[in-house]
């Protein structure tokens, strides 16, 4: 029999996976490990069917795994875990409403479900999200059925919100307003996030942490200004017979003739000296986006696990 959550915000770990692995008949999740730690948010980047869907349902005890351990708000996590869950909020694009409903009868029915609904910061949402509490489901549009099933999710005030690509198909506006909202959230040290996405401007905007996730693989997790940090580009121009010095996290991106274009992942000052010292003239040395970190990481697990 489940019991209920410690009421202390005091928490080791928001929610924790460890060794897991789950497999499906065409895919399959590897030794995934990943740690959230209290007050931060959190994304979880992949292209479309890396995992991050199964991950996070993971986590929910939708799914239970083939292996490992799994903790959620320093409990362990099932289907049967219901006073754990009162805890999260999750969302997920293929949760429904009813149709015929207004959104008022959504906020009164969620309302009376859960003993922490805040009524007063439920209409301050409606106000931000420009919603209309007697319209039906019905004639609302994607991006005002988000919003509403954000508002149900937020307006319980959860201690960790479980986001599976909450943006998708919003537009700029609309998107622009859910991330306001999330950003806002974590000033509260004791709330947490794990927002998925394959957009990579949405999770460097509000991230704290970032995991990249790829063919069911972790294959990169850090701090998102480390991230940005420790990537580098040089376009180099190199005589004939050029070797690349002995440099950790350096590796060719693409070559033209003469140029090289390499990228470093472990990126220290002596880089730049180190290539100059091989023969080759650094014609450019720059930062690069996450979209791009991103890119040059998935290309380089995939390499490595091939």
């Amino acid at each position: 029999m489940s019991t209920a959550l410690d009421p202390s915000p005091h928490l080791t770990s928001a929610a924790a996976l460890r060794g897991v692995c789950k497999a499906y008949r065409h895919f399959r999740l590897h030794d995934i490990n990943i740690q959230i730690e209290p007050g931060t948010v959190n994304g979880l980047i992949g292209p479309n069917g890396a995992g991050k869907s199964t991950v996070m349902r993971i986590l929910m005890g939708l799914v239970q795994p083939d292996a490992g351990t799994v903790t959620v708000l320093d409990q362990s996590i099932s289907s049967h875990d219901v006073n754990a869950k009162r805890e999260i909020g999750y969302f997920s694009d293929d949760m429904r409403l009813y149709k015929s409903e207004t959104i008022e009868f959504h906020m009164q029915f969620v309302g009376s479900l859960f003993p922490s609904w805040d009524e007063v910061y439920a209409r301050q949402l409606l106000d931000r999200f420009g919603l209309i509490p007697t319209q039906k489901v019905k004639g609302l549009s994607h991006g005002q059925r988000v919003k509403c099933l954000l508002l149900l999710i937020l307006a319980r005030r959860p201690r960790l919100l479980i986001l599976d690509e909450p943006t998708n198909g919003l537009d700029p506006i609309a998107k622009q307003e859910v991330l306001a909202e999330l950003m806002q959230i974590v000033t509260d040290e004791n709330r947490t996030i794990l927002y998925s996405s394959h957009n990579t401007q949405d999770v460097e905007q509000i991230c704290d942490t970032i995991t990249f996730i790829d063919r069911g693989r972790v294959i990169a997790s850090n701090h998102r200004d480390e991230f940005l940090d420790s990537w580098r580009r040089f376009k180099l121009r190199t005589p004939e017979d050029w070797r690349a010095p002995s440099i950790d996290g350096l590796r060719s991106e693409t070559s033209f003739g003469n140029l090289q274009v390499m990228t470093l992942d472990r990126y220290q000052p002596a880089a730049e000296e180190r290539l100059q010292a091989s023969g080759a003239t650094v014609e450019t040395s720059e930062a690069m986006t996450l979209e791009e970190i991103f890119v040059a990481a998935v290309v380089r697990g995939r390499e490595e696990t091939r």
